[in-house]
């Protein structure tokens, strides 16, 4: 089996009326990657929402960072 080349992704998230979105964003790319937002009712669990999907991505490196 060949090595896929592994992914960094950087965690964005914002408050969006009564809810929180989060997203992920590759290097150098400004919008959601695939564009998938994940909700969630507190920044916190918005947030570990794109951590699980990213986990589940092919070739993702687990470190992701937080960036507001």
């Amino acid at each position: 089996m060949a090595d896929q080349p592994l992914t960094t992704f950087e965690i964005h998230s914002e408050a969006r009326g009564p809810h929180w979105v989060a997203w992920l964003t590759q290097p150098g790319q400004k919008g959601p990657y695939r564009s998938v937002l994940h909700v969630g009712a507190s920044k916190e669990e918005a947030e570990a929402r794109a951590r699980a999907w990213a986990a589940t991505l092919p070739g993702q490196m687990d470190r992701s960072s937080r960036a507001s």
